[in-house]
């Protein structure tokens, strides 16, 4: 409810700005933290109004008057709500209870335990517990060896400033400060030289050029089994460092009893590891938990917000549907075969218009034989989101109404023929939590006014960021995942640090975006760099423990890392001090023989031989170039008859915008077949705005392929007038066939055949895409031309007597500043004509033979720049072991 309120005072305008709903939200959590930390340190607000003279940048200025949302706002809405912020109850409740105590200390020990006191409250409620007559305090990692020059240097990045602030603040001098009087552990303990190699490597910055001077020796040079107990393991990635980890623990359970723990700021990390562990069956819970928006639930709550927003857009509609959540009321598996179907029958190609009226509309069109059951499908996904979906179609909508409508629609979509849509939406520990979320968010949601509805989705998820799922019960007894904090009152036989690279441990300071450094100084409130002191304090009190492995990954992302500066720290004092810090190979040694045994071999480069039977006895020209660069293609295509599926919510792409370049110029041509009138380019490009007219409306046509088109259109004219001299007769997308010994039937589509005064033809193939060199045509691999030559010499076409070709030529139609350029197929195109027929031949009495097969890419230079079974012939797996370049 706090965020919510806070939202609203955003969204009206408070301290300037108008940002959208979900931009409020994300400001309104950040503006809590500040309200946060400046109620722990006991600091009045209304000092904000003195942190930026006039002789400050301006955005400060602008960045302050913003905060008075804090220091006038929010005041007037707790007075309003009978209410106050949650750090400011818990400043109450530790005075109440240090009152009580004192006034009436409690007859029995009380001990408070592994708290730094970095919190005010909390060092007061510390003091407290130490003057009772019962009372202890005990500290943690307390380091009393250090000698006064370096304690007087103790700063904020330190571990020991928690403390020594801690101290000064109890009115005690560290070497009052006893040893906790525990027995004798009965396990194995951490060399005692351990701990004061820990302390040498946390010199504070201003005294670490003692590393190189005897003083650092002083009463005895360490020992060389400082280490024993101690390995490092540097990974190439956070995969082998997760899986490193996993080994480790995996190792642990070998031995009865033994426990083990990953400690780490990096939640990638932990969750890599549960998920490695998963390799042999190891459940494994991260102590930190999961956040709500990547479980199951709220996976499925954001995917249905987004399909209703979207107004049942192709991707959005699929990714909701396709959830493991989604039944729609119907058995599973059928509303999962309904889904699929819906996908290829009406979601490919171009975007429906919106809603599932749209859909409805595709389907007509398209008439697919599974259309009763699309259509029922239709229907009951249009009855099931009718309420929601009303008042996405709305101007502004209320939060809470816009909540319930969601909620009812997730739980009515996850209903199965078996469960109810609560029983199963909420189900488990993310479903519990999911559902607290949905009615928190409801509870609060009358303290934000109307909003757009298609701002929900984003706002959903910028209040679902804070919302984690935590197990209610561990996972394995005797393996554990922690954050630092938690590791500091526990201690199993084996602890691994984990993700120790500069950025994650430490963690970077993070950018305050309210105030400066030096703001926050004048403020009061504590530097950014004081996360990196208590995070200094956890490593090394890990560090002490009797069996410790540290943990890196040297690239993240790609990206080279940096280790962390702890490391750097104990490989320079272990240098000075003539210890042996080399890291252990044996872990990412095992690591690589696991992955070995997991691992499969590539499959060789497909060759199927299907019976001759099987085999095509009709190609076209194209089809042709495609048997000649790669033949697996010709097998999927006509003997496996696979046929890819349209790309789903579909721009047009180069194919689409080549063939509406090709369709506009036939028809130019057709339209004026002898006399091209004086303004032949105007009417060009309105013969070219009926062809593009049902994608000219996309951004993208718009935008990039229509200046193309126009740039396309002056030079062909040009072009034109200057061919229509020589020209008797002219015919466009012409159909022609072949037949070829052995009942093979080739055919082709002409873009266009001049016949030429001179009774010879002319042949041009207008390309959009890249033109073939001479030598790949002269060679065969682009046989398509000549091949076009061969069938126009016997006379093949439709309407054009045979006659000898002339001219082979490509129009290159790029569209750039030149417009297009004229390019030959070769000198001799009689001469190519003949080679190619003869060619083809050849190629069809190879294929003849059983014993042939369709391989894939047989001539890796000469493969296809791109083709729709690639992934079928799996090219990647098996081209990377022969050095083929990939395309």
């Amino acid at each position: 409810r706090r965020q919510l309120l806070l939202t609203r005072l955003i969204l009206a305008g408070h301290g300037g700005g108008r940002p959208t709903p979900d931009q409020a939200a994300r400001l309104s959590l950040e503006l809590g933290r500040l309200l946060d930390q400046v109620q722990t340190e006991r600091l009045p607000l209304d000092r904000l109004e003195t942190l930026a003279p006039e002789d400050y940048a301006e955005h400060w200025q602008l960045t302050l008057r913003f905060l008075t949302i804090l220091t006038e706002a929010w005041p007037e809405i707790l007075r309003a709500e009978g209410a106050i912020d949650p750090i400011e109850r818990r400043n109450l409740l530790t005075a109440a209870q240090c009152e009580a105590w004192l006034s009436r200390p409690p007859p029995g020990p009380v001990i408070a335990a592994g708290s730094t006191g970095s919190i005010p409250a909390t060092a007061d409620l510390l003091r407290v517990v130490a003057s009772l007559p019962g009372g202890e305090v005990v500290l943690p990692g307390l380091d009393r060896d250090m000698d006064e020059e370096n304690w007087n240097a103790v700063a904020d990045t330190h571990p020991q400033f928690g403390l020594k602030k801690l101290l000064e603040r109890l009115e005690v001098e560290r070497g009052e400060v006893a040893d906790w009087p525990a027995p004798e552990p009965s396990g194995p303990r951490a060399h005692p030289d351990r701990r004061r190699l820990a302390a040498l490597a946390m010199r504070p910055p201003a005294t670490c050029h003692g590393w190189r001077e005897s003083s650092i020796l002083s009463g005895g040079a360490l020992s060389g089994d400082a280490l024993d107990g101690v390995e490092r393991v540097d990974c190439p990635t956070p995969r082998e460092e997760a899986l490193v980890i996993a080994l480790m623990m995996r190792e642990t359970l070998e031995h009865e009893g033994r426990t083990a723990a990953l400690v780490t700021p990096d939640r990638s990390l932990a969750r890599r590891v549960a998920a490695e562990l998963g390799r042999w069956g190891v459940v494994i819970d991260d102590s930190a938990g999961r956040p709500l928006g990547k479980t199951p639930p709220g996976v499925f709550l954001r995917l249905t917000a987004r399909m209703a927003a979207e107004a049942f857009a192709p991707y959005p509609l699929l990714a909701a549907c396709q959830h493991p959540l989604a039944a729609g009321g119907m058995e599973e598996g059928r509303f999962r075969a309904l889904t699929r179907l819906v996908d290829m029958r009406i979601l490919r190609g171009a975007r429906p218009a919106p809603g599932i009226a749209g859909l409805r509309a595709v389907l007509a069109a398209r008439e697919a034989g599974d259309g009763v059951a699309l259509d029922g499908w239709l229907q009951r996904m249009e009855e099931m989101s009718r309420p929601f979906a009303a008042l996405m179609e709305a101007e502004a909508a209320p939060l809470a109404g816009l909540v319930r409508a969601h909620m009812e629609f997730a739980e009515t979509l996850a209903a199965s023929a078996e469960l109810p849509g609560p029983a199963r939406l909420w189900a488990g520990e993310a479903g519990e939590a999911a559902a607290r979320f949905a009615a928190e968010l409801f509870e609060a949601a009358p303290a934000l006014p109307s909003i757009d509805p298609r701002s929900y989705p984003a706002l959903l998820e910028a209040f679902m960021e804070s919302a984690v799922v935590r197990p209610s019960h561990g996972g394995h007894p005797r393996l554990f995942i922690w954050g630092p904090l938690e590791a500091r009152m526990q201690q199993p036989d084996l602890l691994i640090l984990g993700a120790l690279n500069e950025g994650t441990w430490p963690p970077e300071p993070a950018a305050d975006p309210w105030m400066s450094r030096p703001m926050r100084r004048q403020f009061g409130l504590a530097s950014p760099e004081r996360r990196i002191g208590l995070s200094a304090h956890d490593f090394a009190q890990g560090f002490c423990a009797p069996r410790v492995v540290l943990t890196r990954s040297r690239k993240v992302d790609g990206a080279p890392t940096k280790p962390s500066r702890w490391l750097l720290r104990l490989d320079a004092v272990s240098r000075a001090t003539g210890l042996d810090p080399r890291p252990s190979r044996r872990w990412l040694d095992w690591a690589v023989e696991v992955d070995r045994a997991h691992a499969f071999d590539p499959m060789p480069r497909p060759a199927p031989r299907p019976p001759v039977g099987d085999r095509p006895r009709m190609l076209s020209v194209t089809e042709i170039e495609t048997w000649m660069r790669d033949p697996y293609a010709i097998y999927a295509r006509h003997i496996l008859r696979l046929k890819a599926l349209d790309s789903i919510d579909a721009d047009p792409g180069s194919a689409e915008y080549g063939s509406l370049v090709h369709a506009a110029l036939d028809a130019f041509v057709k339209r004026y077949p002898a006399v091209l009138p004086d303004d032949a380019k105007a009417l060009l490009l309105g013969i070219g705005e009926e062809t593009f007219a049902p994608v000219l409306a996309l951004p993208g046509v718009w935008a990039f392929w229509w200046p193309r088109f126009e740039r396309i259109a002056g030079w062909f004219v040009e072009t034109e007038r200057k061919r229509r001299a020589s020209i008797a007769a002219t015919h466009t997308e012409v159909g022609g066939r072949l037949e070829l010994p052995g009942r093979f039937l080739l055919t082709a589509k002409a873009d266009r055949i001049d016949v030429l005064k001179d009774g010879s033809l002319a042949l041009v193939d207008y390309k959009t895409g890249i033109v073939p060199r001479p030598k790949e045509v002269a060679a065969g691999f682009s046989p398509q031309l000549p091949l076009e030559a061969a069938i126009a010499r016997a006379g093949g076409f439709k309407g054009v007597s045979a006659g000898p070709v002339s001219e082979l030529s490509f129009w290159h139609l790029r569209g750039n500043a030149e417009g297009g350029k004229e390019t030959s197929a070769g000198k001799d195109p009689e001469e190519l004509a003949r080679a190619a027929l003869e060619g083809l031949k050849g190629l069809i009495a190879a294929f003849d033979d059983p014993s042939t097969p369709y391989e894939a890419r047989p001539h890796p230079a000469m493969s296809p720049r791109y083709s729709d079974y690639q992934h079928l012939a799996r090219v990647r797996e098996w081209s990377s072991g022969e050095g083929e370049a990939e395309e």
